[in-house]
């Protein structure tokens, strides 16, 4: 099955170093990038159809809350599955993504391996079909030494 990823983020950075995760996870990943909320969803209206969104939260103009909401509210965008992302992992924020429809969340790690690997639950998913597993998951995003006990 052909995946179509649609990036939502104004940070180029970030950007590259999900593009180069996703090619290392699986070569044949279709992803798109969108600079912001209004990007995406003029590619929305043009016809891209991805089989899943990134949106990141902190971005200007219109946020991730902002465009999470519009997409959950519009009958032609609202079954694509989100992922909400951030550097924040606050319990508020987790909970306000699950609330307006996120299928996940994910705070941004700070280990290469990390994120290969939580970009490999996500592909795997999508291409077994099992997307849904992964309902209200907050996806790990430290390793075990990190972890406060």
């Amino acid at each position: 099955m052909a995946v179509e990823f649609l990036l939502v983020d104004d940070d180029n950075d970030d950007s590259d170093l999900i593009f180069e995760v996703l090619k290392e996870v699986n070569s044949e990943v279709q992803y798109t990038y969108a600079m912001d909320g209004p990007e995406a969803f003029d590619m929305l209206a043009n016809g891209y159809a991805p089989n899943i969104i990134f949106l990141d939260i902190n971005m200007p103009g219109m946020n991730g809350w902002q465009c999470l909401t519009k997409l959950k509210a519009n009958e032609q965008y609202k079954h694509i599955p989100v992922i909400m992302y951030s550097t924040s992992s606050y319990q508020h924020e987790i909970d306000k993504a699950f609330e307006l429809g996120a299928l996940a969340f994910f705070t941004k790690p700070n280990h290469y391996f990390l994120l290969k690997k939580n970009m490999k639950i996500i592909i795997d998913a999508l291409a077994d079909n099992t997307l849904h597993t992964l309902e209200k998951t907050v996806l790990e995003s430290m390793t075990p030494s990190e972890k406060k006990p």
